[in-house]
């Protein structure tokens, strides 16, 4: 079955369910300090799990785009990547387990016709927060799953969040395919990672809020909230086990043989080729969002990512550059189902080519970095081999070369050790960037998203109508509000539009919502740039009359609830984009 035939048949299947489409979110959380990039399905309706009505009503399924970067390291096997296509379906607080289950099960076996027999289930085997979670056992027995095949496992592998310290969480069921392959030991079940067992699909029962004091109260509503990943999908509806020689990243493979010269058989050359197939085909996404290479936040994995691949490229014997004809190859797969990376075809082939191009005067940085140290010190350690691979993107086994050609062992294990230390300091700041709890819904963060509908407005009134939104980031200490504009504004255009924000927070304007279709939204005068990710209905928020925006909330009933802004900063972040921040005082 090709990626195509499996996204249509399971929107499908849903929608004769009575859910509404809604559209893949931006890669780029929306107001979202919590995480850098969208990673889950359910991560741009945290609102409306919290109870905050959807215009699309109670039951919704989806194709979102996701990418985790958390086991970067990992990819290079025959399931992860980085980028990944997420189908989920939702019930705020409508359908519960019953149906959930039932149309899980025929989805599975009517419909992607799997033998009942292949499929395994696990189950919530319950705590001191939550009870064993039975009823769902029940439910899968009820639909013709053996009880033989039902495990319960407990909460490490079947819970579901809250994505940060707090928030929407519950007890799920997950769903595992048997691949065949001999059990690794008699304590072999769904969850051991020796591959016999391959999860697919994850059905979440979301009826819990995990508050600041580590307490699970009921949420007011039950949700469902569900994952399919489409290449997990693909490798069980193919049998094939293999992601990267599936329809969605096998011509990407292919292109990188035909770039080298090199067979993806070779056993030697099926990690580097996955790993630069994977990361380019992310790359390609991230830029897609208007990301470009940096040293802070999205850019900087973008550029981890981009020379990550190029290190690997030369590791298999690439000279040349090579990273837009790979790119071109993920538009060819990728640009029917997302549009917007075939729109943004060549903006991305010139930053992939300009960062591969700064990245080979950084190795030649390197190889001087390294030509000093040893002169200086006439040895080489491991912890310094890390130094030069973490600063200029040195590669290991060069290092390894240049030092034996000077007579110099290198212990690998010093290195491993050096990188081991950096990966768990990354990944300590990864749980700090999400202390707050995904999508925090705080008061405070309720005024900042109110905050960018005036700033957005000030900003057209006073730079132009060309202005226009190209993303914002919320704390609950400042607003970060990205947009479009050639040149620097100035200082007294900047100190204009501060004056104009807060004269309409002063005048304690109205804020309402109103629902209705994008098309009306725009005819009564809504600024509506992102119109990609909006669906058939959309929430309008006028303020006063001085401001009107399609957008999800939550925001204030009235503006004098606001305070007073001060902007603080304004900079560049990219050709052609500023930035601004803003705090309340």
């Amino acid at each position: 079955m090709t990626a195509d035939e499996l996204r249509e048949k399971f929107i499908n299947f849903f929608i004769e369910k009575g859910h509404k489409q809604i559209p893949s979110a931006s890669l780029l959380p929306e107001n979202d300090p919590t995480t850098l990039f969208i990673s889950a399905g359910m991560h741009p309706l945290v609102p409306y799990l919290l109870g905050e009505p959807h215009p699309l009503g109670k039951r919704l399924c989806s194709l979102q785009k996701c990418l985790r970067t958390g086991d970067i390291e990992s990819v290079g096997d025959s399931f992860h990547q980085t980028f990944f296509e997420m189908l989920g379906n939702w019930s705020l607080g409508d359908y519960w387990k019953e149906d959930q289950i039932a149309w899980s099960f025929d989805f599975l076996t009517k419909i992607l016709n799997i033998p009942a027999e292949k499929i395994l289930i696990t189950c919530f085997a319950g705590d001191s927060d939550a009870p064993k979670d039975e009823e769902t056992a029940g439910l899968w027995e009820k639909v013709g799953i053996h009880k033989e095949r039902i495990y319960f496992l407990n909460k490490s592998d079947n819970w579901w969040g809250p994505a940060g310290q707090t928030g929407p969480c519950g007890p799920d069921t997950e769903m595992y395919y048997d691949t065949g392959k001999e059990k690794c030991g008699p304590e072999c079940k769904p969850s051991c990672d020796c591959g016999k067992y391959l999860e697919f699909w994850n059905d979440v029962f979301m009826q819990y809020n995990k508050t600041n004091g580590g307490k699970y109260e009921p949420l007011k509503q039950k949700n469902i909230d569900t994952g399919m990943g489409v290449e997990r999908m693909l490798m069980v509806l193919n049998n094939n086990f293999d992601a990267y020689k599936l329809d969605v990243l096998w011509p990407v493979i292919q292109k990188i043989e035909e770039i080298s010269g090199k067979s993806y058989e070779e056993e030697e050359n099926k990690r580097p080729m996955r790993i630069i197939a994977d990361h380019l085909r992310a790359s390609v996404f991230i830029l897609a969002e208007g990301i470009v290479p940096s040293n802070t936040e999205q850019g900087y994995v973008l550029r981890r990512l981009i020379r990550r691949s190029i290190r690997f490229g030369q590791g298999i014997g690439i000279k040349e550059p090579f990273t837009s004809l790979v790119a071109g190859e993920v538009v060819k797969i990728m640009g029917d189902t997302y549009p917007e990376v075939k729109n943004k075809e060549a903006s991305i082939k010139e930053e992939l080519s300009g960062e591969e191009n700064k990245f080979s005067q950084t190795l030649s940085r390197g190889l001087k970095e390294f030509l000093r140290f040893f002169d200086k010190n006439k040895t080489f350690c491991g912890a310094d081999a890390f130094f030069l691979y973490e600063s200029y993107g040195f590669p290991f086994e060069l290092t390894c070369e240049l030092a034996a050609e000077k007579g110099c062992f290198i212990n690998q294990e010093e290195y491993k050790k050096a990188l081991e230390q950096h990966q768990q300091k990354s990944r300590t700041g990864a749980e700090k960037k999400f202390a707050g709890g995904l999508a925090d819904q705080s008061e405070t963060t309720t005024k900042y998203h109110t905050v960018t509908h005036l700033l957005h407005k000030a900003l057209r009134e006073v730079l132009g109508t060309a202005v226009h939104q190209a993303g914002s980031n919320i704390t609950a200490e400042r607003l970060r509000f990205d947009f479009t504009y050639p040149q620097k504004p100035t200082g007294v255009e900047i100190k204009q539009i501060e004056e104009l924000i807060n004269k309409q927070i002063e005048a304690d304007l109205p804020v309402r919502v109103e629902t209705m279709s994008l098309e009306e939204a725009k005819n009564k005068g809504a600024l509506a740039f992102f119109e990609q990710k909006y669906g058939d209905r959309v929430k309008m928020y006028s303020i006063g009359e001085f401001s009107k925006e399609v957008c999800g909330g939550p925001h204030v009933s009235s503006t004098r609830a606001i305070g007073k802004i001060k902007i603080f900063k304004e900079e560049s972040c990219g050709a052609g984009k500023r930035r601004i921040y803003a705090k309340i005082v």
